[in-house]
This record gives C-alpha cells, structure tokens and sequence, in this order.
C-alpha cells in the first residue's frame, strides 16, 4: 500500500512538472472528449472537499497554452464556457453538501469540536464578507474549496451565493486560461514551464502564508 502511494504521489508530481505534454497526449488521445476530462477535474477540484490538492490555477494556465496550439475538435471558447460552467456547479454542489451537513455536525453548544457557537461565529463572518470571500478564495488553493461548503454550513443565502459564485468561477477559469493562451508558448515560458506551474503555485498560496504568519505574530490584548 505504501509502495503505490508513493508511487501515485510521483506520477502526481510529474503530471505537474510536465503538463503540457500530458495534455497534449490527452487531446490527441481523447480529442473533444477531453472537455469532459478537465471539466470533472475542475469540478472535484472546487465541488468535492476532499479534493482542495488539485492543481486548479496550474491546470488552467496550461490548459490555455495547449489551447494557443489551435490543437483539431477543441478551441479556446468552448473550454471558457465548459470550464466556467463546471467550476460554478462545483462551489453550488460544495455549497449544498454543506448546508446539508451543518444541522448533523452542529448540533449542540457544548460540544468541545463541533460547538454551535462556532457556527453561529461563521454565520456572522458570511454574512458580512460572505460576497468577497467567495470570489477572493477562488484564487486561493485551498479555500477555493472549503470557502463553499463553510459558506453553505453558515447558512448564507443561496441567491447572493450563486451571484458570487457566477462572478468568482467566471474571473477564475477565464482570467487564467487567457493566462495561459497568451504567455504559456513564448520561448522562455516554455522552456522553464515547470518552474512557471510551481511559480503559480507558490503565487497562489502566498496569501494564506502571510497571514498564517500575521495572525501568528499579532500581538495579544492586555
């Protein structure tokens, strides 16, 4: 068992650090049909919260420097719409799983882990950054996918969710795959790509370091 672990864990490392030529196999192999491949991956990656290790930002840059290749049956627009759309079902399904779990887990004020009164903190905090949250964490590894389902446990409603959620998928998926398109065939990019996927990574996960940190060294109350 520990044996194919690690042996998925470097398949996993490799797929990252050459991409572009594992979806270019992809796209020759499957053709269309790899529409459908990276949209359940972009599903899982924001609907599922035992997914938040896919390479989301990562997959999406080089996504769309496949696309800048005008590779046969697959074309930049039609990926923008397939994608948007998976990722917007992902954080609705995420949202919904949450909603429907929050009255099993949180059931009492005096549980010692699943105490209500946290609930009720998170419910406060959605409903007053609700909006911003769900469209910052879709940039962020990690929160992008919790940031749904907690948005779903706290009870936020569902109508200015879906607004965010429309909002957030749409700057996501696009702004990344144009990303990609764009820059991911110049000379340099190409030729460092793994560097620029790890740069992405480190980018991306950036933020949650620092206030990780921030919160760590903020000076407590006398």
């Amino acid at each position: 068992m520990a044996t194919q672990l690690v042996d998925l864990l470097h398949l996993f490392m490799d797929m990252i650090q050459n991409m572009p030529a594992y979806l270019q196999v992809w796209a020759q192999n499957y053709g269309a049909g790899l529409y459908v491949i990276l949209g359940l991956v972009i599903f899982a990656e924001t609907g599922l919260v035992v997914a938040p290790f896919l390479p989301g930002d990562s997959l999406l840059f080089a996504i769309g420097a496949l696309m800048a290749m005008n590779l046969p049956n697959l074309d930049i627009g039609t990926m923008m719409v397939v994608l948007s759309i998976c990722a917007i079902a992902g954080d609705a399904f995420n949202f919904h799983v949450g909603q429907w779990m929050a009255p099993r887990l949180f059931k009492n004020y005096e549980s010692k882990w699943l105490n209500r009164k946290h609930l009720d903190k998170t419910k406060a905090f959605y409903d007053k950054h609700g909006g911003k949250t769900i469209v910052f964490a879709r940039f962020l590894p990690i929160l992008r996918t919790y940031a749904p389902f907690v948005a779903g446990m706290s009870g936020m409603n569902y109508s200015s969710f879906l607004v965010y959620n429309v909002v957030g998928g749409l700057a996501w998926v696009i702004s990344f795959l144009l990303l990609g398109y764009f820059f991911g065939n110049l000379p340099a990019v190409q030729s460092n790509f793994h560097y620029v996927i790890f740069g992405i990574i480190v980018v991306s996960v950036l933020p949650l370091v620092i206030e990780f940190v921030r919160s760590k060294w903020k000076p407590t109350a006398v």
